[in-house]
């Protein structure tokens, strides 16, 4: 459309110093800032790509509308100080006119669950999943919604879980390496290759992104106890959040230090102990016994932290919470690093074998392939 064909509509249009006001049909007068407009005008981003090639850094002044008009299902603009003309469909205005977050289809409402949850848990076929779109939906959801699903029918290869993974991303590697193994080692480097209890915790914390997705194939078990202890963190967070609001607000606002210290490995980060979305909802919990560093909080500040803080780790071991349960040879457990808290039981290392071989991916990949498989409608 050339530039000449618009012609100017200014009762529905209301010109101002950073934007314009535009009546749009069914939702009366809505401002625009013109930075946005013109930095979101359809002809900014590569047909193939989807990639974003305008580049809005070449404008020194505040771009301004010479003319607008609303045509055929969308808004026209012709601006100032450039052959060019916008068209922005009434429906995508709509979308962004009242500042709201962009809908994103992996944002699925969180379930929580307590400790009678295990008979419930999602199980998905892994040669069923290896074909079927549907299946995989089921058990990305049950990972979005519950944080957690058990993967049966697991051929006892090396293979079986780089391709269950696989689906959901690209192997993460951590300063465990690309895999690990759980079974007892004689050198061990940390509690999970002992035969120890270990203690309730999310993985790795000592890196700055903790992995986000966590894959434990069982291979072999056939030991006196190891019972698998697992827990939903946020259906904790959540009840600490109503039962001391204090103790939770200085856990999820104050950042405490997590490190890993062995031979050649040095990792350290900070994390808060329970972790907010941009709803201000509880997302997951980062906690783990073993790996916590020498907390270096200002000592009166200690004063109330320690307290909330061994408040909410004893609330995860209240029996309301804590699912216990035996994994089977032949079964993967998944779940959300973020959200779930797991542990064992100790077993006895000379009643049988146990052995778990490990992997991660991260929570971006598998919300990011649910996005595009649901807008591609490739769930069949």
């Amino acid at each position: 459309m050339s530039v000449a064909q618009i012609e100017p509509q200014i009762e529905t249009m209301v010109f101002e110093k950073n934007g314009l006001t535009v009546t749009l049909p069914e939702d009366g007068p809505v401002y625009f800032n013109a930075w946005w407009l013109r930095d979101n005008c359809p002809t900014s981003f590569d047909s193939e790509t989807r990639e974003r090639t305008f580049d809005v850094f070449h404008h020194a002044t505040t771009p301004f509308p010479a003319d607008a008009v609303i045509q055929d299902g969308a808004l026209m603009i012709r601006w100032a100080e450039e052959d060019h003309v916008s068209r922005y469909p009434l429906e995508f205005l709509r979308t962004y006119a009242q500042g709201s977050r962009r809908a994103d289809p992996a944002d699925l409402p969180r379930t929580p669950w307590f400790a009678d949850h295990y008979p419930d848990i999602t199980r998905v076929s892994h040669p069923v999943l290896l074909e079927d779109g549907g299946e995989r939906r089921r058990w990305m959801e049950a990972l979005l919604i519950e944080g957690i699903a058990i993967v049966t029918d697991m051929p006892d290869t090396d293979e079986a879980l780089t391709s269950t993974a696989g689906l959901l991303g690209t192997i993460r590697p951590s300063f465990f390496g690309d895999y690990f193994d759980v079974r007892t080692h004689i050198k061990p480097t940390n509690l999970a290759y002992t035969s120890k209890a270990l203690e309730l915790h999310t993985d790795v914390p000592a890196e700055e992104l903790a992995p986000g997705i966590q894959y434990l194939h069982c291979r072999r078990n056939s030991v006196e106890g190891g019972r698998n202890l697992f827990l939903d963190g946020t259906a904790v967070a959540n009840d600490l959040r109503m039962v001391d609001p204090e103790a939770f607000r200085l856990l999820s606002e104050i950042e405490v230090p997590f490190y890993k210290e062995h031979d050649d490995i040095d990792m350290r980060a900070r994390h808060t102990v329970i972790e907010l979305d941009h709803n201000d909802e509880v997302s997951g919990v980062t906690i783990s016994q073993h790996m916590a560093d020498i907390f270096d909080l200002p000592q009166r500040l200690m004063d109330s932290y320690y307290p909330a803080f061994v408040k909410f780790g004893r609330m995860l071991q209240e029996g309301k919470y804590l699912m216990r349960f035996t994994l089977a040879a032949g079964e993967c457990i998944s779940f959300d690093n973020h959200r779930i808290v797991h542990g064992r039981a100790a077993y006895s290392a000379t009643s049988g074998e146990r052995y778990l071989r490990g992997t991660y991916t991260d929570r971006g990949e598998l919300r990011g392939l649910y996005r595009a498989m649901v807008s591609e409608g490739r769930f069949k």
